[in-house]
């Protein structure tokens, strides 16, 4: 990187005299001035004025650019090129949920839709120094590529465990602010990895919207789904029976759990809990069978409905019982995508209110990326191997029933 030699001198000299911010600032600049000028005669093949047989185009000018730092401002200087297009990856947030953050961000400012929140954001990255309308449909374009991709891309593997999970998010539709229902399915495959499966934005979480999302999952590939995780979304459940066939529905227990307590005095709502507890901490299924109708009958003495609730539900909040019991603290709730969503929610809030359907894609879809290639990267395995071609069918002499005999029975 060659910095240049006058430029360089002065600012020798003033450290020499004991500089100030100015200096810093001076500094800076001259740095980042060096090294956008380096990685532009890398995508151009040549340096300025060089006469070189890698040449691809020549530069036509420069644009300025200000970069706000805690420094100051920094007035740089961006070449532009004759033919095709460069934008120096140092002024780029690295991180894809951050570009596709500060693409929302920037996309909320331009059609000045931002709250408070989101303009000081918007400062803190420097975007009051100015961005235009065609950058951020350049860097909007770039990450709904990646998303779409992502999201279409075909499953090629079984996945015996398919985790379901809804959340909303604000966004603007013409002159209202409504709610949008953002589904995500994530899976764990016969490997004992996981992977974000879909994820889809529509007007509300009803049936018809369940279905489409679950026939997109299977159109793609989805197959050898033995148990499904979710909550009792009653469109969702009809969606499950009818699209994926054959496979068990596991109700998560934490919603049932907060199902349960509301129909129980707050003075009482511990001791219900607990001993609803105890029928997930049994040894085997049949164990757990047992557990749950002594539960029942001991609490249906003083709340009755939460024994009919027990019972109605005995099938699907211990669906998990027939699975291998190193398993069953992974698939018995809906927990491990509760955290996943928990990240979506957070990165949300700093945006508020979405400028449109369009930007929630971008930014959750950059989000489930990330999550998707940590759990790629993972030295550790969701669940082992071995234990998973159990429930492949592969190590035990036939395949597992959905219910247990005894849950049947209750």
């Amino acid at each position: 990187m060659a910095l240049d030699k006058d430029a360089l001198s002065e600012l020798l000299d003033a450290l020499r005299a004991g500089g100030d911010i100015d200096l810093i600032r001076s500094g800076m600049q001259l740095v980042l001035q060096a090294l956008i000028e380096l990685e532009a005669t890398q995508a151009i093949g040549a340096a300025p004025y060089q006469r070189s047989p890698e040449r691809s185009t020549h530069r036509n000018g420069a644009r300025e650019r200000l970069l706000s730092t805690k420094a100051g401002d920094l007035q740089l200087r961006i070449p532009k090129l004759r033919q095709g297009s460069f934008y120096p990856s140092l002024l780029e947030p690295r991180r894809r949920i951050d570009r596709a953050l500060w693409a929302v961000v920037m996309e909320a400012y331009v059609h000045g839709v931002s709250t408070r929140k989101v303009d000081d954001l918007v400062r803190a990255l420097g975007i009051d120094a100015g961005i235009s309308k065609s950058e951020v449909s350049r860097i909007c374009g770039e990450l709904d590529g990646q998303v779409a991709e992502f999201t279409g891309r075909p499953i090629a593997d079984a996945f015996p465990y398919l985790f379901l999970d809804a959340t909303y998010l604000k966004a603007h539709q013409g002159p209202q602010v409504v709610s949008k229902a953002v589904v995500i399915a994530t899976g764990v495959r016969l490997d004992g990895h996981r992977e974000v499966l879909g994820l889809a934005v529509g007007d509300s979480e009803d049936g018809a919207f369940w279905t489409a999302f679950l026939r997109g999952l299977r159109a793609r590939g989805l197959g050898g789904v033995k148990l499904v995780i979710s909550d009792a979304h009653e469109g969702l459940k009809q969606s499950i029976a009818a699209v994926l066939v054959g496979a068990a529905w596991q109700r998560c227990r934490v919603h049932f759990m907060r199902n349960v307590l509301a129909r129980v005095p707050k003075g009482s709502q511990e001791m219900v809990a607990a001993a609803i507890r105890t029928i997930f901490a049994q040894p085997d299924a049949g164990a757990v069978a047992e557990q749950l109708d002594s539960i029942a009958d001991k609490l249906g003495r003083q709340f009755p409905a939460v024994e009919q609730l027990l019972r109605e539900a005995a099938p699907d909040i211990c669906a998990f019982a027939p699975f291998p019991v190193d398993h069953w603290r992974r698939i018995w709730s809906t927990n491990p995508l509760e955290r996943v969503i928990k990240e979506v929610k957070r990165r949300a809030d700093v945006v508020g209110i979405f400028p449109d359907e369009a930007a929630i894609l971008r930014l959750v879809g950059a989000v489930l990326i990330e999550a998707h290639d940590e759990w790629a990267v993972a030295e550790r395995r969701y669940l082992s191997e071995g234990s998973m071609a159990i429930v492949a069918g592969t190590e035990a002499g036939h395949e597992m029933s959905s219910t247990p005999p005894a849950l049947l029975a209750s």
